[in-house]
């Protein structure tokens, strides 16, 4: 296969995928700055520097770095054109879209039936205060792009949320607030590569957040069927052939759905299981490419616990 791979050259995931193609594969490593497209005499190509992305067998989205608006619906709008052009985009261009976007993301969850925590979109300082309460006064301010943990704030304070809002109207954010979830010092990641999933449980000790990128562990677990389920509803909700689904219980002990992440690291994952997840996403590719990637769901366990 020839996979043009839309992220950092100096990524580690792209240095992992190339240890997994172990020469069997090429993989060519873009970034999305280098991306442009060129319409001439009733013809569009879509090149990345001097190589044209219609030459690859397949487009993988390792990233979708921050940008102006213009930026993203330009990079959204090449990765649309590409798959009309035939072209495989991993995952497809319309899930990164909903996953990108967390007030989208959610919107589809709910739509599928789908439990989330209660959140509250506004614009104004006035409707934040108000969410503020709403939500009982305890909230997780979010930006509506972004992911690992990053710009994420707990306000419990009512003076100190006000002082957000206003910073944030003040530069025409919009303002993204979600009840406050307290967990048991742990959430639930279940990773789906198409036909296989693998479950971890990310522990924190002295952090809210149990993101693997700020210091949480990650331990193996088996994917229980409920889990799997919701994580594969989630997934479909948004479209996403590779997904990271986090799952977290309300106080009641009911299941909800986090956050779809659609360009889902693997690095804690993988060495939590000790399993390559870049050569079985490379396998799985390959079997997608050749329409062999159709059967039902396959749980993996290497945890060594009993399903």
């Amino acid at each position: 296969m020839r996979i043009a791979v839309l992220g950092s050259p100096q990524s580690w995931y792209f240095r992992d995928l190339q240890r997994a193609a172990d020469g069997q594969h090429l993989l060519i490593a873009l970034p999305f700055s280098s991306v442009s497209a060129r319409l001439d005499k009733g013809r569009q190509s879509i090149w990345a520097g001097n190589q044209r992305l219609d030459s690859f067998d397949a487009v993988l989205v390792r990233t979708m770095p921050p940008g102006s608006l213009e930026q993203v619906v330009f990079r959204m709008d090449l990765l649309a054109q590409l798959e009309r052009q035939g072209v495989p985009v991993i995952n497809p261009p319309r899930a990164i879209e909903i996953a990108v976007d967390k007030y989208l993301s959610l919107s589809c969850l709910q739509n599928a039936g789908l439990a989330i925590p209660a959140t509250i979109v506004c614009q104004s300082t006035e409707a934040a205060m108000q969410a503020f309460e709403e939500l009982g006064g305890d909230v997780v301010l979010k930006p509506i792009f972004g992911g690992e943990g990053r710009g994420i704030s707990r306000l419990e304070d009512a003076d100190v949320a006000l002082r957000a809002f206003k910073a944030l109207t003040g530069l025409a954010a919009v303002i993204y607030l979600q009840q406050f979830i307290p967990q048991p010092g742990f959430d639930t990641r279940v990773l789906l590569l198409g036909d296989q999933a693998f479950a971890i449980r990310r522990h924190v000790a002295d952090d809210w957040r149990s993101n693997l990128s700020r210091g949480a562990t990650a331990e193996p677990i088996p994917v229980d069927p409920d889990s799997l389920l919701l994580a594969q509803q989630a997934a479909a909700a948004t479209g996403a052939l590779i997904a990271g689904v986090d799952l977290i219980q309300a106080a009641d002990g009911t299941p909800l759905v986090l956050e779809v992440n659609g360009v889902p690291g693997w690095r804690g994952l993988a060495a939590a299981h000790q399993v390559d997840v870049a050569d079985l996403l490379l396998d799985w590719i390959d079997r997608w490419l050749h329409d062999e990637a159709e059967s039902p769901l396959t749980v993996v366990d290497t945890s060594g616990a009993a399903q």
